[in-house]
């Protein structure tokens, strides 16, 4: 009789490795459907995403320009234009950074425009909406306070110029805030709280144009 043949620790490596790959032939051909499908879902996936990314930054050049063009009609007098242009940003691309410096170049051309509900909405939704800056929210809050300002409501206003204080802490135009916040409050007839800010003005802006302004309202209007 023939003993068995031993075989070497190749060998066995080989015959294994060997029957993994019929194996998965085997597998393969009776499954080759499935793998074509997962292959074609994979590379839809990076169309898809490729396609994404590109068209994501098409729609930001666009929108740059757009802006670009109602800045340009802006500047030479247009107002109407800009503005009507700027609304089509909002509606064509909402939440890109263009829609933001859109929403705030609004606010501000109504305001000039006297039209202080519509500034009040975009000021607003700017408020609201966008969080990034600290100096322009507190710009659009302290646009609001204005539109209060400019329709009567001086409590409200005063409110809302001491809101842009607190939004901005140190911001650069908090003494112009302080002061109106001051000026509003004196016409609420709000006397103790616009000597805070007052006295606020008397202490940080020691010494600058704010102080005597400041100063000067305070008595006028505290005597009226």
């Amino acid at each position: 009789m023939y003993g068995k043949v031993k075989l070497t620790k190749r060998q066995i490596k080989e015959d294994k490795f060997t029957t993994f790959m019929l194996t998965a032939k085997h597998q393969f051909l009776e499954n080759w459907q499935f793998f074509v499908i997962g292959i074609a879902a994979v590379v839809l996936v990076i169309v898809a995403v490729v396609y994404y990314f590109n068209s994501q930054q098409v729609k930001k050049q666009e929108a740059a320009e757009a802006y670009s063009r109602a800045l340009m009609d802006y500047r030479t007098g247009n107002s109407q234009v800009a503005m009507m242009s700027l609304d089509q940003i909002l509606e064509d691309y909402a939440g890109t950074t263009v829609a933001e410096q859109a929403t705030f170049l609004l606010g501000k051309l109504n305001y000039e425009g006297q039209n202080y509900a519509e500034a009040l909405r975009y000021f607003q939704m700017y408020a609201d909406n966008y969080h990034d800056s600290k100096f322009r929210r507190a710009s659009a809050l302290a646009g609001i306070a204005g539109c209060y300002e400019n329709e009567g409501n001086f409590l409200q206003a005063a409110q809302t110029f001491a809101a842009a204080i607190a939004a901005d802490p140190g911001g650069p135009l908090n003494g112009d805030h302080h002061l109106a916040a001051m000026r509003n409050y004196l016409a609420a007839g709000d006397l103790t709280s616009a000597r805070t800010h007052l006295d606020v003005i008397k202490d940080e802006f020691k010494g600058t144009g704010l102080e005597p302004r400041a100063l000067r309202l305070f008595a006028e209007k505290s005597r009226s």
